[in-house]
């Protein structure tokens, strides 16, 4: 009788049928090398950064929910589109000068201690703007309390703080955040106006700031919460202002053009829709913008890009310039709204770069300590530069016509472009130091 053998699980079976040797591998398979992880979800996995995004997200989502709320709700019950622009432009103006001291003093004490009190303040102006409207009281309780909501904390700044304190010296991640919180901001004031017009128009005229105002104090507790990812606080810094800091005073003019890019795109499409009977359709074709922008920043994130910061922004800028002549030959030429709206969506995957690349020359430009303060002054540019294209653009619809409009963002980004290149490229760098600085 034949004896069996004990075999191991790793020899092979040897046999023959008819004239084929036969070899049969018993052994364990081995798993396959596990496939690498993209650079956001490395971005992600890094201890206590989706708590904080999490929380973010939340707290910046009513950023592109208040104005809307505001107009719509004073619009609907004063019954005066004049007067609820005068309210939001007051609410502007008093943010681009209280921002910079709140962000100074979230530099000086810490998020938690700074952010969560000011988110507070702005909160019960919100509150006080909703019942003011509602109870009829006068005209200037309403600018009163608008401008009190100048004290909501700068969420994208925060966060943008957050991790260049966790990917400091690591260029290419901190590359990858940048694009991302680019991203969340075109994200964030995509469905932030789709969302308060919705609450508005099938609830009630206040419902949106109601909403906006529970999402921001929500938001910024869960993202104030997570202490173990904020930056450490600088009470007290010897380096000089960041408005003092050389090279920053001309991207903050970039930033200003780059802002007349945004604001008059805004007011031209919407008297463009109007004027050709689609007043509803308007909001999806500025959305279609914005999601082309959320995409090329997400694109953007994940490859690294040749070349420093400082020589990528003309590039960039002269992209955007190139772009935005797009709308403006579809409006002049077709006069389709359906055509204009492709434009927007190809033209709005120039400024996602842009603004990324702009972005990380302000945290290179901004002195140790003072992140913060940095970025809310390229914020108070972008806000500026809002207002003014949102001017610019509207005395263009009405004393011109609405394909006229288009080309004022056109000069703007050209505007953006020759202060880049008179900045960075025919004069020199502004901080020779930069040069020997790791690619961004």
């Amino acid at each position: 009788m034949p004896q069996t053998t004990s075999r191991s699980r790793d020899t092979p079976l040897l046999t023959v049928t008819a004239d084929t040797l036969v070899a049969v591998d018993f052994g364990p398979r081995g798993r396959s090398e596990p496939r690498a992880k993209g650079p956001y979800r490395r971005l992600l996995a890094l201890p206590g950064a989706r708590a904080f995004t999490a929380g973010n997200l939340i707290a910046r989502l009513p950023m592109g929910m208040f104005g809307v709320s505001a107009v719509v709700m004073i619009a609907g019950t004063r019954g005066s589109y004049a007067l609820a622009g005068a309210v939001t432009a007051t609410g502007l103006a008093a943010t681009a000068v209280v921002a910079p001291w709140t962000a100074r003093l979230v530099d000086r004490y810490g998020q938690a201690r700074v952010a969560l009190p000011a988110t507070v303040f702005a909160v019960l102006g919100s509150l006080a703007l909703l019942l003011c409207v509602r109870h009829g009281a006068p005209d200037w309780t309403l600018f009163a309390s608008y401008a009190a909501t100048a004290t909501t904390p700068n969420t994208g700044g925060m966060s943008r703080a957050r991790w260049a304190h966790l990917l400091k010296g690591d260029a290419e991640a901190l590359h990858t955040a940048n694009s991302f919180e680019q991203a969340a901001d075109e994200l964030c004031f995509m469905l932030g106006p789709v969302l308060a017009a919705f609450l508005c128009g099938t609830l009630f005229p206040e419902a949106g700031t109601l909403a906006g105002a529970v999402l921001l104090l929500t938001g910024t507790v869960l993202f104030t919460a997570q202490r173990s990812t904020e930056p450490p606080a600088v009470r007290r810094s010897s380096a000089r202002a960041p408005l003092r800091s050389p090279g920053m005073r001309p991207l903050l003019v970039v930033c200003l053009a780059t802002g007349a890019v945004f604001g008059s795109l805004e007011v031209v499409t919407l008297a463009f829709a109007d004027e050709r009977g689609h007043r509803t359709a308007s909001g999806a074709v500025l959305a279609l913008q914005a999601a082309g922008s959320c995409a090329a920043g997400l694109l953007y994130g994940a490859v690294r890009p040749a070349g420093s910061a400082r020589s990528r922004l003309p590039w960039c800028l002269a992209a955007m310039a190139a772009l935005m002549t797009l709308p403006l030959l579809a409006a002049g030429l077709t006069g389709s709204l359906v055509l204009l709206a492709g434009a927007l969506l190809v033209a709005g995957m120039a400024t996602a770069p842009t603004m990324v690349t702009t972005m990380t020359l302000v945290q290179r430009y901004t002195p140790e300590g003072r992140l913060n303060e940095g970025m809310t002054l390229a914020v108070t540019g972008l806000l500026g530069g809002i207002a003014c294209g949102s001017a610019a653009g509207g005395w263009t619809v009405e004393h011109v016509s609405a394909t006229a409009g288009y080309g004022v963002p056109v000069a703007a980004a050209a505007i953006a472009l020759l202060v880049a290149l008179c900045t960075f490229v025919l004069f020199g760098p502004s901080n020779p130091s930069t040069d020997s600085l790791p690619n961004h």
